[in-house]
């Protein structure tokens, strides 16, 4: 009765692993409402050509959206490919047989053809997520904390970094973000759909779902990864690699519009005059902008 008690016991701990589920897919996704928010980065402590193309801190608005709770998984790869990735192939690698690890060595344009396979399959829409949705996400969308890191302004309680000699993890081992997202920061970096601009930053500001530029020859990868140093694991980091590029250390999680989702701004001016007895008259206008999501 013992042994048949410790089954059980052993068999509740594996389904409680977060990618666990029978048929290894399981993706969960996370309701993101839109609204407007600071994209970039101001701190006079990352200044310099090195981070050039964090600025300007920018204000832009967003759609509603959904993204993955967790980054893609080595199970949920294999149950829509049938087969690791290639360059998984005779390469002796700690993590490679972890099922809830994050899956890594695909490169852009094979993400492409999983997500042509998995929207086959679920009868959905997923996609990768823009740069924009990526951040807005990381950054705890309306309940965001401005901390430095998905979750935490001590990178110790949300990510695995640092490790040049390191592996992947379990997703969801450390503190979630405000909107209960794991491992937006180390793990590893994860690519967005955007071609990469350097510059694309000026010409975003206001603007609504702003994406990359129409052509380039870099898409853009966020989140910093378990081989990185602290400052490219912040949550404002923006990295790019060619689309072929496969490494041990890039990933990638899901992203899905949220149908029926309008939005809408509007600009609200308020006028407020003034007269002070035998005094000159004083005029302030405030003017506030609303973003409404339908």
């Amino acid at each position: 009765m013992g042994k048949i008690i410790s089954l059980l016991t052993g068999i509740a701990l594996i389904c409680n692993i977060p990618g666990f589920s029978k048929d290894k897919l399981n993706i969960q996704m996370v309701y993101i409402k839109g609204g407007s928010f600071y994209m970039g980065c101001d701190d006079p402590h990352y200044s310099g050509d090195k981070y050039f193309n964090e600025r300007p801190l920018h204000r832009v608005f967003i759609s509603s959206y959904y993204i993955g709770k967790y980054e893609v998984t080595n199970s949920q790869w294999r149950a829509i490919m049938g087969i690791y990735p290639p360059a998984y192939n005779g390469v002796d690698y700690g993590n490679k047989n972890c099922d809830d690890c994050p899956v890594v060595k695909v490169n852009f344009d094979e993400i492409q053809e999983y997500i042509r396979r998995l929207n086959i399959k679920t009868g959905k829409h997923y996609r990768l997520p823009t740069e924009t949705e990526w951040e807005y996400a990381a950054k705890g969308g309306k309940y965001t904390a401005n901390y430095k890191y998905a979750g935490s302004n001590n990178i110790n309680e949300v990510a695995w970094f640092g490790h040049r000699n390191g592996t992947t993890h379990i997703i969801g081992q450390k503190k979630p973000n405000e909107l209960s997202i794991f491992d937006m920061s180390g793990n590893v970096a994860e690519w967005c759909t955007d071609w990469y601009g350097e510059e694309y930053y000026t010409g975003t500001v206001d603007s609504l779902d702003p994406k990359g530029p129409l052509k380039g020859t870099e898409r853009v990868v966020r989140g910093g990864s378990y081989y990185d140093e602290e400052d490219v694991c912040r949550i404002v980091d923006r990295s790019r690699f060619v689309p072929k590029t496969s490494q041990w250390d890039l990933g990638f999680r899901l992203a899905m519009d949220a149908e029926n989702t309008t939005t809408t701004i509007t600009t609200t001016t308020t006028t407020t005059i003034t007269t002070t007895s035998g005094g000159p008259t004083t005029v302030d206008s405030n003017t506030v902008d609303s973003t409404i999501i339908k």
